[in-house]
Order: structure tokens, then sequence, then C-alpha cells
């Protein structure tokens, strides 16, 4: 589906163009298209492969999805493969790949809801910086992307947060075991998101930059800057989890300790009473203390001694 076809001249927009006049455009020095298209079918990545003479190896990797963040030259020009990850309940993770040459920028954003027109308004707010051309809105657009991985980092660190408190209010194990496996799979699903395309940017600012960023170093730096914080975040957060996971674990050991020592004290407690009664319930004719006659008291006081004494050092123990 087409979002938008538009012209731009040294650094502000011409008009918004038809299909047929974008060869036109492209030839006119000083001038770039950019082309936003949402989930493309492949007649319209076949168009826009004729008219911008675009790698059908890189048309093929847009078509297909699932692409692992990567960028990757095609002579002169780029591909720029990203994820975009949406928060929820469930992360929605869509994906971004990026056209780009001397002249044009082609975007395909695919299973993404949210849109990139603010990132359209953002560069025709900045004609100077647009001046640099179709790297410019390369620069932008990845930087739209990172930006919306820090708000899910935090949701994920905020439900982390409220998981740890619950480990400690003893809430039900399982059910926060499930919790921490469920972030942690969030977070791994932001790493496979972020890893890739931080390796990759580095090409964007140091060594040998491609011809279509030149000049933008610092620009992709900042890009690169904003990933290393992310991966770091997100390594972080995931030694936490495991962490946390371990703690949940010592404390069902710890309890099922307490459970245990509490049943082996009452055990003692009942094991004392029933020894004494046992034997004196052998029935030997010439035992002690049958014929007596404060025997019967003697025994129970006896037990009652023995369990009082036993319970006074369980209690002091903790055990109780």
């Amino acid at each position: 589906m087409l979002v938008n076809r538009v012209a731009y001249e040294e650094g502000r927009k011409l008009a918004d163009i038809e299909q047929g006049e974008i060869r036109g455009y492209l030839a006119r020095p000083g001038c770039f298209v950019w082309v936003a298209l949402r989930d493309a079918s492949a007649a319209e990545l076949a168009d826009m492969q004729r008219e911008f003479d675009l790698h059908p190896l890189a048309v093929e990797d847009a078509q297909h999805g699932h692409q692992r963040p990567k960028i990757e030259e095609y002579g002169d020009s780029l591909f720029v493969a990203m994820h975009i990850v949406e928060p929820g309940e469930e992360l929605k993770v869509g994906e971004m790949a990026i056209f780009v040459g001397r002249n044009y920028v082609l975007s395909v954003r695919q299973h993404a809801e949210r849109a990139f027109t603010d990132v359209r308004a953002r560069c025709e707010r900045e004609p100077e910086l647009l001046r640099h051309g179709s790297g410019y809105v390369l620069y932008a657009l990845m930087d739209a992307v990172v930006d919306r991985y820090f708000p899910v980092l935090d949701t994920l660190e905020m439900e982390l947060e409220t998981i740890e408190e619950k480990i400690f209010a003893a809430k039900s194990a399982r059910a926060i075991i499930e919790s921490l496996y469920y972030v942690k799979q969030k977070l791994t699903v932001l790493k496979h998101a972020t890893a890739p395309l931080l390796e990759a940017c580095g090409r964007l600012h140091g060594g040998r930059v491609p011809q279509v960023c030149a000049g933008l170093g610092d620009y992709f730096r900042d890009v690169y800057d904003h990933l290393v914080r992310l991966n770091q975040s997100i390594d972080s957060e995931r030694d936490t989890v495991a962490t946390a996971i371990q703690v949940n674990l010592a404390l069902i050991t710890v309890g099922e300790n307490e459970v245990t020592k509490r049943l082996a004290a009452y055990a003692a407690l009942v094991a004392v009473p029933t020894m004494i009664a046992g034997v004196y319930g052998m029935n030997f004719e010439l035992m002690p203390e049958l014929r007596w006659a404060y025997g019967y008291p003697f025994a129970v006081g006896l037990m009652f001694a023995i369990d009082a004494y036993l319970f006074h050092r369980f209690r002091k123990a903790g055990w109780l």
C-alpha cells in the first residue's frame, strides 16, 4: 500500500508526485525522491524495482521478510533491514526495509501499526540537514526505529520490578517463575532486534563509510550510541531476570526446609508420648510402676514435661 511519494530539492519539499514522474525527478540535479510503502505487495515492489533500479536480492529480502537486522551495500546503494518492536502484552514485531541510493529513499514498513509520518515531518522541518539528501532520511528513519525500543525496554523494566516485589510477598512461586520467563522471552526478542543492528550501524560512521552516508558520521554515531545503551540495558535486565529466578527458587527451597523442620518438630513431640505409652503398653508382669498408685500420673507427667522441654527448645531454635 502506498503511503506517499514526495520529491525534495535542496532540502525542501517540491511536491507529492505520481509514479510516472519519479524518473523525471531522479534526473534533476540536487533532487531526490522519498517513497514510503506499507505492507507492500510483490507487484508494488516490482514497480519500485523498475523505477529505482533496485538490486533483485535486496527486493527479494524485503518481499519475503523475516530478515535479521542488517545493512548491505549493493554498488552505490544501501539496503537496511530493521525490526520494529511495539509494546503490548505480547510484543508485536514488524519490519522496516529501506532502500537508499544517491537520489532516492524507498521505505517499506511490514506488519507494523504505528506510522513514521512524524519522521517525514521532522525532516521537512530541518531543511539544512535535509540538504544531505537520502543519507539524512536514512539516519532519521533509523533513529526513529531505535528510539521506539526505549519505551519497550522501560515497560519490561517496570514489569520486572512488579514481579520482584511479588517474589518477597509469598505469592505463587510457579506463577512468578512463568512471569519471569515471559519477561526473559520479551527481552530476547528486543535483543534480536538491537544486537545485529549495533554491529551493522558501526559501519556507517567509522572506516570506509558508504557514499550516501558521507558527512553524516556524527548522526549515525548517535544512533550507534543509543544501540550500545540499549544492548547494555537489555543484558543487565536479562541478568536480573536470571538472578530473580535463582532467588525465587532459593526461597522455595528455604520454605520447604522450614516446613520440613516444623514437621520434624511435631513428629518429635508426638514420638515422646508414643514411646512412653508403648513401653508401658507391653503388659509384662514384672515391669516397675505397674502396681504403683502414682504410676499413671507419673507417666502422663513425664510425657508432658519432656514435650514441654522439647517445645521450648524447638521454639527457641525457630522450628516452631
